[in-house]
């Protein structure tokens, strides 16, 4: 029998039904979504979870007519929405009843302005002029985007796209909004404003309001009245977070619970519904401070590595796409050798820019990079490639064959070595990335994260110093997360320096002691990733979010916050080499 939570108000009307649904896509052998029975009423806030693969994002396809409409694919049972059978409905007549707002904003612009996008639904209508101005002057200042109407939707960050996406829906006054992963692309500070305004616009309109997504924890920033677990197609728990969190449904499902609770579950404590753990300011520990702090002075401070030397250096690096206006200015550090660190930073910040002047792809105007010591700035890109390895955000950016052989062969094909040399280090370099069976497979057959695995192994099998990685763990779930992680954690203790991009405040703390902060260009931090992610003016300038493993122990009474991290932090890949 599936969990669930008392609901108090029975009175609101239900707005989407589920009753025995099933959906099967055509290209499958197996239904995606079996025997569902689901019940989401006027006004609620509802939360969707579930690892890779569980159906959660097909959920939200069936609730906006995506499926079976866009993805072609067979149902049984019943889904009905404001009362009326779906399968009577077009997908146009869907989209005036449930506003979506996709984990790509870009993909779903169609003006070249703000003010023309939000206007589009309005246009289709065949609005007269005068009548939709004030409808969008109205949404555009709901969203807080009445200053750019004027502006190209091209020019906007991350966080200003996916307001614009959400006043484009607003505007046809929908009864339901679905958000599939809203916080995927965004920066914590901008994940943070962008759930605080969802949830004044449902408050504000009294909107039905759905959210897919992974980061539990962002999302509980904001009250929701429950959270539905998805797994192999099934719900397994349709639960208040109040009484959710206290369970091990999360953690069987392979979904990350708050690190603040998780915490407090080392401790030993036995969370329960009366404490309120959904929402950090709420959860009630004077009940168990004082074994909080216990555990706190009975664990061990994390070892700190040896020192080694440097193997990279940036010396006062400048750099501008436009001339006189630089995307880089004066930047310096140093990587050292046998390293695992990050570059953090909010979007635009010059992340990303770092690592093509590092790689050979731009020149910078001023400065030098040094690699053991020596000025590279007259070595050629395929010279820096031998030494340096860059992995894309997107494995399918990278990949250009069909088998997985033949992609990781690719780039010593290229460079001429002998076919039985190729196919000794391929094989051994698959066989580092758990690839080794599968490699007679397409590329085709394999899941996000694996595709990951073979961009890697086709810059390892190189055989770098040092390995770039853009987002590594973007868009992933727990599961799939903490096997890139761990993997990329096995290379590291080969020897291998390793630099992660990265916007993700969870793996800062887990996996890199060391971070670089970058903000407008210039590096304004560098330093332990638990002393950034807990000083107020590097998070406020970056972009960044204090870490509620702070909060908590400023809550509990601890004296030493920044301790009480590391030693988490210590505790916790103790528990994860113990398990693996």
């Amino acid at each position: 029998m599936i969990p669930s939570v008392n609901r108090p108000d029975r009175a609101r009307r239900p707005v989407i039904q589920f009753d025995d649904f099933s959906f099967k896509y055509r290209s499958q052998t197996e239904p995606t979504l079996q025997n569902i029975n689901l019940t989401i009423y006027e006004g609620e806030k509802v939360l969707i979870v579930g690892p890779s693969g569980s159906g959660k994002s097909t959920i939200g396809h069936c609730i906006n007519g995506l499926a079976p409409f866009s993805y072609k694919g067979d149902i049984t049972g019943s889904l009905k929405i404001l009362d009326q059978e779906t399968k009577t409905l077009d997908i146009f007549s869907l989209s005036k009843m449930v506003g979506t707002v996709l984990q790509d904003p870009d993909g779903q612009f169609i003006g070249l302005t703000v003010g023309e996008d939000i206007a589009f639904a309005l246009e289709n209508d065949c609005r007269p002029q005068e009548k939709m101005r004030p409808i969008v002057a109205e949404v555009a200042e709901m969203v807080e985007m009445n200053d750019y109407l004027h502006a190209s939707t091209h020019q906007l960050s991350g966080g200003q796209k996916q307001r614009v996406s959400l006043a484009g829906v607003m505007v046809d006054d929908v009864d339901i909004l679905l958000f599939d992963e809203p916080l995927a692309n965004l920066d914590p500070a901008t994940g943070k404003h962008a759930i605080a305004l969802i949830d004044r616009i449902q408050k504000e309109t009294d909107t039905t309001v759905v959210i897919i997504e992974h980061r539990i924890e962002d999302v509980l920033d904001c009250p929701v009245d429950r959270i539905i677990v998805l797994d192999e197609g099934r719900i397994v728990a349709d639960m208040d977070p109040d009484e959710l969190l206290p369970s091990s449904i999360l953690e069987n499902t392979n979904l990350r619970e708050p690190l603040y609770l998780k915490a407090v579950k080392y401790a030993g404590i036995q969370v329960t519904e009366e404490m309120k753990p959904a929402h950090l300011h709420s959860f009630q520990t004077n009940l168990f401070k004082d074994r909080l702090m216990a555990w706190f002075e009975a664990m061990s401070p994390p070892k700190p590595k040896g020192p080694t030397f440097p193997i990279l250096e940036l010396e006062n690096i400048c750099f501008g796409y436009q001339p006189n206006q630089d995307t880089v200015r004066n930047v310096s550090f140093s990587v050292h050798k046998g390293e695992m660190m990050a570059i953090a930073g909010k979007n635009g910040a010059g992340k990303s820019t770092l690592s093509k002047l590092i790689c050979g792809f731009e020149k910078p105007a001023s400065g030098r990079i040094l690699f053991n010591g020596k000025d590279i700035a007259n070595d050629t890109i395929k010279e820096r490639s031998l030494r340096i390895g860059l992995v894309m955000q997107n494995p399918n950016q990278m990949i250009s064959k069909h088998m997985i052989f033949d992609e990781v062969a690719l780039g010593l094909v290229l460079r001429g070595v002998p076919e039985a040399e190729i196919k000794e280090r391929v094989e051994k370099t698959l066989t580092v990335c758990g690839l080794y069976p599968f490699r007679h497979w397409p590329i085709s057959a394999l899941s996000f994260g694996q595709k990951k695995r073979v961009t890697i192994a086709s810059i390892l099998v190189l055989e770098p110093e040092i390995i770039i990685l853009d987002e590594p763990t973007a868009g992933q779930d727990f599961k799939h997360y903490t096997e890139i992680m761990e993997f990329l954690v096995g290379l590291n203790e080969q020897g291998i320096t390793i630099i992660m991009i990265t916007h993700d405040m969870h793996l800062m703390l887990e996996y890199t002691p060391r971070a670089i902060v970058i903000a407008g260009g210039e590096k304004i931090a560098d330093d332990t990733s638990v002393n950034i992610l807990t000083n107020p003016e590097v998070i406020d300038k970056a972009n960044l979010k204090e870490t509620s493993l702070f909060e908590l122990a400023i809550k509990a009474g601890i004296n030493e916050p920044r301790d009480f991290i590391g030693r988490f932090i210590a505790y916790d890949k103790e528990v994860r080499t113990r398990w693996q």
